[in-house]
């Protein structure tokens, strides 16, 4: 495998491998700086045997009562014993990936992620459902079903609050409300593609965050991140600046890897938000997680959870269809 994989991964790539470990690209992930990095690094560690695997590239079925893998020159494929999966949340589909992912499990395959993670990760409140009823420290948080917006903004919505799409990506449809009154008023240039979060407003962390990465259930890495001024949404893509903190918050750190326990998630972003006293809070849990160059310690760990998995797998004896 190398990095090349990434950019020509096709049937013909495929049918010529047996890998037991693929590194798997959702949609929109294919040729990405970071996504080269990672292969390269499993490059490095396994060789041949684990290839670069994209979503585009795979057909599934259900063939003789057993469910089968094909390339696109109709080449049965054998699942890996492992695999990595990226899938980018706003192409992520229910019907797509996620049912790729969801067949891989059926064939046996070992996801460093498992499906039922990557999907409750896809909606914001998904997540935060689990970890309340985990007993973690979640923000007060409404949403709805069928209820009209402007009837779930009147009975729901706190005063001021932070309004999300549950599908959001990168702080993008993320905004601070102050009072109802706007929301009502500027509630029909919202989308209604999906649902939305109204959250309390957490005003100490206001323009900062605590973004942990867990590997496997220990904190590899985390950052704080800050806002440009006038804004609150520190995302980096939105021009929030980063400063690498591992090991400064422990509790945050400690916070976050019981967060990604709880979800069952190998590979993890967590999102904290500050709180009086030195707690915190969890934001939000990210299945998709990107790290800097800054951060090498991740893709490190990232590869010896992979070698961990794969020699646990080898020792178990693969289903029968």
């Amino acid at each position: 495998m190398s990095v090349a994989d990434v950019e020509s991964t096709g049937g013909e790539c495929l049918g010529g491998r047996a890998a037991e470990f693929w590194f798997v690209l959702g949609a929109g992930l294919k040729g990405r700086e970071l996504t080269g990095r990672i292969a390269e690094a499993f490059s490095s560690e396994f060789g041949d045997r684990c290839a670069v695997v994209c979503s585009k590239d795979l057909l599934m079925a259900v063939q003789g009562g057993r469910p089968a893998l094909f390339d696109l020159d109709g080449c049965e494929l054998a699942a890996p014993k492992l695999a990595y999966a990226r899938v980018w949340t706003p192409a992520a589909r229910t019907d797509r990936e996620i049912t790729l992912l969801r067949h891989l499990e059926a064939m046996g395959t070992v996801l460093l992620n498992p499906v039922d993670a990557v999907l409750a990760c896809l909606n914001k409140f998904w997540h935060l459902q689990q970890l309340a009823l985990a007993g973690l420290p979640v923000p007060d948080t409404w949403t709805y079903a069928d209820a009209p917006l402007a009837e779930a903004i009147r009975a729901g919505a706190p005063q001021p609050c932070v309004v999300k799409a549950v599908r959001g990506h990168r702080g993008e449809q993320v905004f601070l409300a102050p009072h109802r009154a706007m929301l009502q008023g500027i509630q029909g240039s919202l989308g209604q593609d999906s649902p939305y979060l109204f959250q309390e407003y957490l005003e100490y962390s206001y323009g900062r965050d605590l973004r942990v990465i867990v590997v496997e259930g220990r904190a590899v890495a985390a950052q704080v991140r800050t806002a440009p001024d006038g804004e609150f949404r520190s995302n980096l893509a939105l021009g929030g600046t980063a400063r690498v903190c591992t090991g400064r918050y422990p509790e945050g750190e400690k916070l976050a890897v019981r967060a990604a326990e709880v979800l069952g998630l190998g590979v993890a972003g967590v999102d904290l938000l500050f709180a009086p006293g030195g707690g915190f809070t969890l934001c939000e849990v990210n299945a998709n997680v990107g790290w800097r160059p800054a951060m090498p310690g991740v893709t490190r760990a990232v590869v010896a959870a992979c070698r961990t998995r794969l020699r646990a797998a080898a020792q178990k004896v693969p289903a029968v269809w």
